[in-house]
């Protein structure tokens, strides 16, 4: 039966983030066509941040920490190995990875100074010197213009901060973690949102 929660679950959610990421470029590239009042891409990407938020928030504390608590089953890194769920931040990743394939442009990932993999690592100067900017007042995102191509886009990079045990002791306690002294509400990183600009 839980199986099923978290897989409706996750089907709201994907259909949640498809709905934002179609709806989204429409606008902002409305705006620059036309000159109509669209959504400013500082706007979009709070609202994607708000949804990306509110759901990593729920998958933790309502699934994950609720089901480990009970007994029903655990979050594991190898979650797919081992039957489990998986954690908190492969939640985030694997949806960002889902509403990139959407063809919208709009991309979402974690990211931070001590990354437990490197791929998810700082890929610029704007999200190395936000991540920078973000341990020393993580009240405000960071944002900035990037290029790629011909193309340009909007970031936005968000504070990720500590707010589960699970996500500490992920790190404290992983073998290939280059920082093992997080604790509650420590800013571990960033979620950098990524819109283009048409």
């Amino acid at each position: 039966m839980h199986r099923v929660s978290v897989s409706l679950y996750a089907a709201a959610l994907t259909i949640l983030i498809y709905g934002l990421l179609w709806w989204g470029p429409s606008v902002l590239s409305a705006k620059e066509r036309s000159g109509s009042p669209g959504i400013p891409p500082e706007k979009a990407a709070a609202y994607v941040y708000a949804v990306i938020k509110a759901d990593r928030t729920l998958y933790t504390t309502e699934i994950v920490n609720r089901l480990q608590a009970k007994g029903v089953i655990t979050a594991s890194e190898h979650w797919e190995q081992e039957n489990a769920l998986m954690l908190p931040a492969q939640f985030l990743q694997h949806s960002g990875k889902l509403a990139a394939e959407n063809g919208s442009g709009v991309r979402y990932r974690l990211i931070g100074l001590w990354p437990i993999y490197r791929r998810n690592s700082p890929a610029s100067d704007l999200e190395r010197n936000a991540l920078e900017s973000l341990r020393k007042n993580p009240d405000l995102p960071v944002t900035g213009i990037i290029t790629s191509g011909r193309q340009q886009y909007f970031q936005a990079i968000y504070p990720d901060l500590a707010v589960s045990q699970a996500c500490i002791d992920c790190h404290n306690g992983h073998l290939l973690s280059p920082k093992r002294d997080f604790k509650l509400n420590d800013v571990m990183g960033g979620i950098a949102i990524t819109i283009p600009l048409e």
